[in-house]
């Protein structure tokens, strides 16, 4: 740890991943995601690990899901972007695949959020944008996070690059990152690590180090009068 101007700034990796300062993400980990790419089921299971060491070291958690509103409520973007996702040339032949409610938007069940565990609903790519997020782990001070989900190329890297631009430490759990396929994984992650900013790393690495310095989680045990 480097210490200027009255403030202690982490380099290595064991100083930022610590709950006082790191949150752990998991992104679109979604009933209607994960079936959609052909690594979805390695993802899950190194998430699951993630999510296991998080909850155990008493990192922050924060589920984000990818909603669609109402095709009457959704705008040009969000009309636009179904017309590519689902190959229409009309808008109107379009429909709303992940809305609130709906089976496809929930989490998957082995990842079941608890109740002391944030789900944070986005129209956008990026996790911050119209979201909560930033506000949240401002208010808890925390200066990085952990991210892991799907899919890398489509909302990971979005959500990272904004990240980094407000100041976070993003942390990319690269086999735990899901991507359509391996090249596009690959030129993801590479454009990434040449910002030098972001850190990745695989689950083995990174799974020792959350468990090195827990804090106990408080569960809320206040019942009814």
């Amino acid at each position: 740890m480097k210490h200027a101007f009255g403030l202690s700034v982490p380099e290595k990796l064991e100083e930022i991943c610590t709950p006082s300062r790191c949150a752990m993400i998991v992104y679109d980990m979604q009933a209607g995601v994960v079936p959609q790419i052909s690594e979805g089921p390695a993802v899950l299971g190194r998430c699951q690990q993630l999510l296991t060491a998080a909850r155990d070291g008493g990192f922050r958690v924060f589920f984000t899901r990818h909603i669609s509103l109402p095709n009457c409520a959704a705008g040009v973007g969000q009309l636009r972007r179904a017309m590519v996702w689902q190959r229409k040339g009309d808008p109107m032949d379009t429909r709303p695949l992940f809305t609130q409610n709906a089976p496809s938007c929930q989490i998957v069940p082995e990842l079941a959020p608890q109740d002391d565990e944030v789900v944070i609903d986005k129209i956008t790519m990026s996790a911050f944008e119209g979201t909560f997020l930033n506000l949240a782990l401002r208010d808890a001070h925390l200066h990085a996070f952990i991210i892991a989900g799907i899919a890398l190329e489509v909302g990971i890297e979005p959500t990272v690059r904004q990240g980094a631009d407000l100041n976070y430490v993003p942390i990319v759990v690269t086999d735990a990152c899901g991507s359509k396929n391996q090249q596009l994984k690959e030129r993801s992650l590479a454009t990434l690590e040449e910002t030098g900013e972001v850190i990745t790393v695989n689950t083995a690495q990174l799974i020792p180090l959350m468990k090195t310095s827990t804090i106990p989680r408080i569960v809320n045990t206040a019942r009814e009068a």
